[in-house]
């Protein structure tokens, strides 16, 4: 850590609450506002909630290019201005006259994603922390987890109170009010380029690691597909939550009520994980998430009176993948590429993430709910099998260490 840097504690918080509101004004958009919008513009439902894929898509392609840019000056600059993308994007969003404006806005926001959400905040936090970015990556996390819980009661109440474009308008301002400020607090300190490459060496020398690490590529290919798949099973399983309870013999109270218990699953997982985390490499902490959410898939798949138990098991999984997602590279890799390689992993799973969902109704649509959950949960099978493959491979490197 840099002489002068914010203490972990008071960039984690400054951070969290900007994920808080950064996911609750992006991801987690439609679940409150797409009605209202639908009902006010005659817009498809599909387009609306398609702002959101097209969203994430772009924040995926553009992954690679922020993850070097954080390389290159630090997390200031970056996360600074995901903060204007968003106010940007979500104005955009509040003004739109037609569905081709308001998809153009989430082009916006999708560049804040891209800067803004959880992998750049990571590469930042990398950045400027090196190897001690583990436990506030981990606690990161934790603030994360509430963007729902927050937001989705704040964005009824605006939309009951100055309808969704005012919403819109809410949401850009407190990025501006609220969440540049705090980035600009949070980082801080953060490091400023190098003149030359031998300082920048020297500078990192603490952080990188002590010799080449064995079969990078093959590991580099594993951890992305291996986050690719989780982040498409996620998804899908997120947006279709609902539809597969009911499928399973829920009434729609009944889906409901055991819906409310994914959010606490993955924050109460995080927690355990930021308690215990800290005394094994993060290869076990990606092994408890894909064994968790293949386990939680085939408790569904199975038909068994668990459902409440595979929704507990499934969500802790899910939760905590985010963890390693962040972790993981760090330990393996270094501080000093931890950025950029950060983004190049981004970028297929935003790129999955974004695209699974419409993949998961067609799937429902055209085979059924039990069916879908069987190629789920096959996914789920294989990223078990290629996390095998990616602890073989990173023998021969913790070996070395």
């Amino acid at each position: 850590m840099l002489a002068g840097t914010p203490s972990p504690f008071l960039t984690v918080v400054c951070l969290g609450i900007v994920q808080i509101l950064a996911w609750g004004s992006s991801f987690y958009f439609p679940a409150v506002l797409a009605a209202p919008i639908v009902s006010d513009t005659g817009w498809p439902l599909s387009a609306v909630v398609g702002g959101v894929s097209v969203g994430l898509l772009t924040g995926g392609l553009v992954s690679p290019q922020i993850g070097a840019l954080i390389g290159r000056h630090g997390g200031r600059p970056v996360l600074a201005s995901s903060s204007l993308l968003f106010a940007a994007g979500l104005a955009g969003i509040g003004l739109a006259p037609s569905v081709p404006f308001y998809l153009c806005a989430w082009v916006i926001v999708g560049l804040g994603m891209g800067a803004g959400l959880y992998d750049a905040a990571f590469a930042a936090l990398g950045k400027m922390y090196g190897q001690a970015a583990r436990g506030p990556i981990t606690h990161l996390t934790l603030f994360g987890g509430f963007a729902s819980t927050i937001c989705w009661p704040l964005s009824a109440f605006l939309v009951d109170s100055i309808g969704w474009r005012g919403t819109c308008f809410t949401y850009a301002a407190l990025h501006l009010i609220v969440a540049l400020p705090l980035q600009l607090a949070a980082m801080r300190g953060a490091p400023k380029p190098e003149p030359d490459a031998a300082a920048s060496s020297a500078s990192a020398a603490a952080d990188a690691p002590a010799a080449t690490v064995p079969h990078e590529t093959a590991i580099l290919i594993l951890i992305a597909l291996i986050l690719s798949v989780a982040a498409g099973i996620g998804s899908i399983i997120v947006v279709h939550l609902l539809i597969v309870l009911q499928a399973r013999g829920l009434d729609f109270a009944s889906a409901v009520a055991l819906g409310m218990l994914f959010g606490p699953a993955q924050i109460a997982a995080r927690v355990v994980e930021s308690l215990a985390g800290g005394r094994y490499h993060p290869i076990w902490t990606l092994a408890a998430s894909v064994g968790l959410m293949a386990i939680g898939l085939l408790l569904l798949l199975s038909g068994w009176p668990v459902i409440a138990l595979a929704v507990i098991l499934y969500a802790a999984g899910y939760g905590i993948s985010w963890i390693a997602r962040g972790t993981l590279p760090l330990s393996i890799f270094g501080a000093l590429r931890y950025p950029l390689l950060m983004g190049r992993i981004a970028m297929p799973s935003l790129v999955v993430q974004a695209l699974a969902p419409a993949a998961g109704a067609l799937a429902i649509e055209h085979a059924g709910v039990s069916p879908t959950l069987a190629m789920l949960a096959a996914f789920a099978l294989l990223n078990i099998a290629l996390t095998v493959a990616l602890y073989l491979r990173l023998r021969p490197a913790q070996s070395r260490a």
